[in-house]
């Protein structure tokens, strides 16, 4: 079977600063930014990678969420703990140094795991946390 990874979904609170985030400290490209009912879903990607996307969307967003529901997942967001998504970068130390000046939300400098991965972890504007490894 041949399948990849077309897109993935992370929620925003804040749509410019998400874009922000990923346009301009992280790098990524644009593909799509659509406005829709007072909500944004802004598509972005690694340039060099145009078949691989995430998609920065409002997560209140679809039917049949509750009131309730969209208070915890707001919460879990302020707290980091609702969505996550894993990078991967030849230069760890030079993205991070990119991060950190950016402002982004620094939860783990670049550490050697005792698993054999050497990562960092940063959270975007929504609470998202993002780890990147080291490609070796």
């Amino acid at each position: 079977m041949d399948i990849s990874i077309h897109a993935s979904f992370l929620p925003h609170n804040d749509a410019d600063a998400a874009l922000a985030f990923y346009r301009d400290i992280l790098g990524f490209e644009v593909r799509k930014d659509v406005a829709f009912g007072g909500m944004r879903w802004i598509t972005v990607g690694p340039v060099n990678q145009p078949a691989t996307s995430i998609v920065l969307h409002p997560p209140a967003a679809s039917p049949g969420i509750t009131d309730e529901e969209r208070r915890t997942i707001a919460e879990m967001m302020a707290k980091g703990t609702y969505a996550i998504i894993t990078l991967a970068t030849p230069d760890l130390d030079g993205a991070f140094a990119r991060l950190q000046a950016g402002g982004a939300e620094i939860v783990q400098e670049p550490i050697d795991q005792p698993y054999g991965v050497r990562d960092c972890a940063v959270r975007d504007p929504s609470g998202n946390l993002i780890r990147i490894n080291q490609l070796r």
